[in-house]
């Protein structure tokens, strides 16, 4: 399961507010353009609508605990694991660590989409 691990709590209340839509057109289609928290502001879901070779609408969620914030597909949902899919996740990870500089990646199985996002 593709995931990235922050070795920091996001306030996901603060992200909310800060988040921005992510659009892009090329090499495929994908769109994240809304934020949803639960009551507990432990867990958000990310609509995410990724069109390649497949048309796919899945959810990206986005979970915190004590010390360390997770992003991860959300298993209802169980979209094709494509590079569109896992490009979405790195995309909403860069946004992350745009707007907290001091976050830092922990964990993850996705290091070649960051590495490719962020150096664009």
């Amino acid at each position: 399961m593709p995931h990235i691990v922050f070795g920091e709590r996001i306030d996901l209340e603060d992200f909310s507010k800060k988040f921005t839509e992510i659009f892009q057109k090329e090499p495929f289609l994908m769109k994240i353009t809304n934020i949803f928290i639960d009551k507990e502001k432990l867990t958000a879901l990310l609509p995410t609508i990724v069109i390649s070779e497949i048309h796919q609408q899945f959810l990206i969620e986005i979970s915190t605990r004590k010390s360390k914030t997770t992003i991860r597909l959300y298993p209802n949902t169980d979209p094709e694991k494509t590079d569109g899919v896992k490009t979405s996740m790195a995309l909403l990870a860069q946004q992350i660590m745009n707007h907290y500089p001091g976050f830092e990646i922990t964990k993850t199985n996705l290091s070649d989409y960051l590495a490719m996002v962020i150096k664009n």
